[in-house]
């Protein structure tokens, strides 16, 4: 399998940034880290080598990005109006720095029909589901294990426009059924895990909702609630991400 590691200087971050590379061509995947996560840690908990064959066959690439959770989402020190800042600065990263070297870096030159998928687990598939959605011109589906899709999980009662916009439960709970957007939802392939375990009751609250906002405006997905023996942890993440890998290099 070619891996290939890259550090970048961001423009929008204003710091070296880091991602990792596995597999030279086939579908493009982006891979968001779990909470305060690194750019290795999908490697190092195994979840690349659960999808190999796939990557070494030429069908998937995964590019891992690094998170900047400990100065946005996670509980910390810092004002909340930095924190939205960061939030919002890295969408921009990802959006403007971190695509068009996927494009640039995928051997199909970023011409896939279905543009690249999202992936992540827990803040991860927060943020897998989120940056779809915000772009489905450039994100056209998603993997989310184990999500929540709010920012009220972590900033409690605090609220403004970016994290509104960062939001799904609530930007598509306030979108209108025709609004341009929900008709490219309906084209995408919107895949939304959870278990029933321990630690996963916040998330399948989340999940609940997003089903109920996504029924009511006729976007299909997929929202799968594994059983009650299924933790919020990387032994059963490992075991969700290749069975819905498989139904979506199938489809």
């Amino acid at each position: 399998m070619k891996v290939e590691y890259y550090k970048e200087y961001s423009q929008c971050l204003e710091r070296d940034m880091a991602f990792k590379v596995y597999g030279d061509g086939g579908r493009p995947f982006l891979v968001f880290p779990t909470q305060d996560g690194r750019f290795y840690d999908y490697e190092n908990q195994g979840m690349v080598d659960v999808i190999a064959p796939w990557i070494e066959k030429g069908e998937v690439q995964l590019f891992c990005v690094d998170s900047m959770d400990q100065e946005g989402w996670s509980p910390s020190n810092l004002d909340n109006e930095h924190r939205c800042y960061i939030i919002e600065q890295y969408y921009y990263y990802i959006v403007n720095e971190v695509v068009p070297r996927i494009f640039e870096i995928n051997a199909n030159g970023g011409d896939y029909a279905d543009g690249i998928y999202t992936t992540g687990c827990s803040l991860g598939a927060s943020h897998a589901l989120n940056f779809m959605l915000r772009n489905p011109e450039i994100f056209t589906g998603c993997i989310a294990l184990s999500g929540y899709y709010d920012s009220d999980l972590f900033f409690g009662d605090y609220h403004n426009d970016i994290l509104y916009r960062n939001s799904p439960v609530e930007y598509i709970n306030g979108m209108s059924y025709d609004h341009p957007y929900a008709e490219k939802y309906r084209h995408c392939k919107i895949i939304l895990c959870c278990g029933q375990g321990a630690w996963e009751e916040e998330m399948i609250r989340s999940a609940s909702r997003m089903r109920e906002l996504f029924d009511a405006k006729d976007i299909p997905a997929w929202i799968d609630f594994w059983g009650y023996d299924v933790n919020h942890d990387w032994n059963w993440w490992r075991i969700q991400l290749p069975y819905f890998l498989a139904h979506i290099l199938r489809d």
